[in-house]
């Protein structure tokens, strides 16, 4: 039995991310970096805290622009929540571009310009900042851009390998593979699980990353148990949600390390997608296509009803 916890062990080799927006939350929990999402700001938008923000975020986008529109007012509260977790974390923070843009480049790197101004306008250190976008061919595409303009980005929704060496290919800063899903979608469907095929996907992905010497951070997401996130020690980061923190927390057993940079083969193997490449081989895979466009319908649903909220005339007063 050892005599720290399993969570301490873990930290030992991977750095932990808090997957909620909750302040109080992440002070009790102390995880080095945060993440959101539109499901995860909604949140914070009904809590108790949502209207005092509403109101920080309306004063925001007028600043930003005298006539504020609702996908502005969103982007504003964006940045508002993102400064607010950036003095309670002392890492990184990844603020999720508009989903209804995962499919234009152009539009992408726009938004992300607009939230890095809005957080430039609170006095954030921007440098703490990963934009994070669905990892679609044009959102890759988008990343490459920003990270030559020197913003770092957090490709999310990666269920294929293909879409994880497209983003090192682009220098994205960081990737997030979704252990929970890949598991959730296979299970539902009657298949084996016993050797979990979530897990087995970032294996995959960390594999060809650090054979590619790419620098490209993997942060595993999207866990269902405390045993996926154990047969993922030693990945770069792991996002977890509060309820499994505390149960690693809490557990004194072993865990023993899993994954490790140093371990992979000294002679680099090199992967590439073209466009056509990238797209055949997501066509070709039944799960991360459904799991790609389920996610950023997810997110999609969430924005707009984020923007209605901020819409009303209570709150944009």
């Amino acid at each position: 039995m050892a005599t720290t916890s399993k969570r301490q062990q873990l930290e030992q080799w991977t750095t932990l991310v808090a997957d909620t927006g909750d302040f109080d939350t992440i002070k009790a929990l102390k995880p080095m970096d945060a993440t959101t999402n539109p499901s995860l700001l909604l949140a914070v938008a009904k809590s108790e805290a949502g209207l005092a923000l509403f109101k920080q975020a309306n004063q925001l986008a007028k600043q930003y622009s005298p006539t504020p529109d609702a996908s502005l007012l969103c982007d504003a509260f964006t940045a508002i929540v993102g400064s607010e977790l950036l003095k309670i974390v002392p890492g990184l923070v990844s603020t999720e571009v508009d989903a209804q843009l995962s499919f234009n480049t152009k539009a992408t790197v726009e938004r992300a310009r607009r939230l890095i101004a809005l957080y430039r306008l609170r006095g954030a250190d921007t440098h703490r900042i990963l934009i994070k976008i669905a990892a679609t061919w044009e959102g890759i595409q988008a990343a490459k851009v920003l990270e030559a303009e020197g913003t770092r980005t957090n490709l999310t929704l990666i269920f294929h390998p293909a879409q994880a060496i497209a983003a090192a290919q682009a220098q994205a800063t960081l990737i997030s593979p979704f252990v929970g899903r890949i598991y959730d979608w296979y299970k539902n469907r009657g298949e084996d699980v016993a050797s979990d095929p979530g897990v087995a996907a970032v294996k995959t992905i960390f594999h060809r990353l650090k054979s590619m010497g790419s620098d490209t951070i993997v942060m595993g997401a999207s866990f269902r148990s405390t045993a996926q996130i154990e047969a993922l020690a030693g990945c770069d980061r792991l996002t977890i949600s509060p309820a499994l923190l505390e149960e690693l927390a809490r557990d004194k057993g072993s865990i023993k390390r899993q994954l490790s940079a140093e371990l992979e083969p000294q002679e680099k193997t090199v992967f590439s997608y073209s466009e056509a490449e990238f797209r055949f081989a997501l066509n070709q895979c039944a799960m991360s296509t459904d799991l790609l466009s389920d996610g950023i319908r997810r997110f999609v649903s969430d924005q707009q009803t984020l923007e209605t909220l901020l819409s009303e005339p209570a709150v944009a007063a």
